[in-house]
């Protein structure tokens, strides 16, 4: 790139989304350009989360050197699947600063960052420390053990950590972040009818095809029970209190 090109990059990431042919919906420049350091998306199937999080990915690779870019998901071939966005991203804008090595998991660049792809496991991922992003994708969906372990990988850092997800029922890390993480987090909820990707008449075909609560979770991004549970999240809450004394153990 032309050393204003470069520039302008740096200054915004939607202006390296749009170098790549991509046009962010206002969201996603809000996303974007957004700077806080804990950051929820909340956002239906296929709404452009995954590719928005590749820019950021490739945007903090590139202009910060020596950061370290954490990619994690439910499975390895998930995480996968986020990393070749990020490396599609990084190839079209020419490759602006030379990879030093580039395997399907790991892009290191010669500027000292790297973007890695990690398996969905706890026990793999504690060797990682001094992130300056992670990236946790379905995080609903991620064992609350594997979000526990890499939090402490920003400690030192000062680093960024973005999850974002499809609702999957009231449970779970990425749920209580939305609903009790209070305001460290900045919350994006994007639902189908703010996609303008996605026709009506899609959707009313996907409605009458999935059932009701399979179509507001994934495409009204309501955290809505699953046809798993055996009882209501209302009722299990409902059946819990502060008020009584245990059974057992210390008064």
């Amino acid at each position: 790139m032309l050393l204003a090109d470069d520039l302008a990059c740096a200054l915004d990431p939607v202006i390296l989304a749009q170098r790549v042919g991509i046009q962010p919906d206002p969201w996603q420049c809000d996303v974007l350009r957004s700077a806080s350091k804990r950051r929820l998306l909340l956002c239906c199937r296929q709404s452009g989360k995954s590719t928005t999080t590749a820019v950021l990915a490739v945007h903090r690779a590139l202009y910060q050197p020596g950061a370290l870019v954490l990619m994690l998901s439910p499975s390895l071939r998930q995480s996968g699947e986020l990393f070749k966005k990020a490396t599609a991203v990084y190839g079209a804008l020419g490759r602006p600063v030379p990879a030093e090595s580039e395997t399907a998991l790991t892009l290191t660049l010669t500027n000292g960052s790297r973007i890695v792809s990690l398996p969905g496991t706890e026990g793999t991922v504690r060797g990682f420390s001094g992130a300056s992003l992670i990236i946790e994708d379905e995080a609903s969906r991620v064992d609350d053990g594997l979000y526990e372990a890499v939090r402490p990988m920003v400690a030192t850092s000062d680093g960024d950590l973005v999850l974002l997800s499809t609702p999957f029922g009231a449970r779970g890390h990425f749920w209580q972040a939305w609903e009790h993480g209070g305001d460290v987090w900045e919350r994006t909820r994007v639902t189908a009818h703010d996609c303008p990707r996605i026709s009506g008449a899609f959707l009313a075909e996907e409605r009458q095809q999935m059932g009701t609560l399979a179509y507001r979770s994934e495409y009204e991004v309501e955290f809505a029970d699953t046809d798993e549970q055996v009882f209501a999240s209302d009722q299990v809450r409902a059946a819990v209190t502060s008020t009584l004394a245990p059974l057992w153990g210390a008064a």
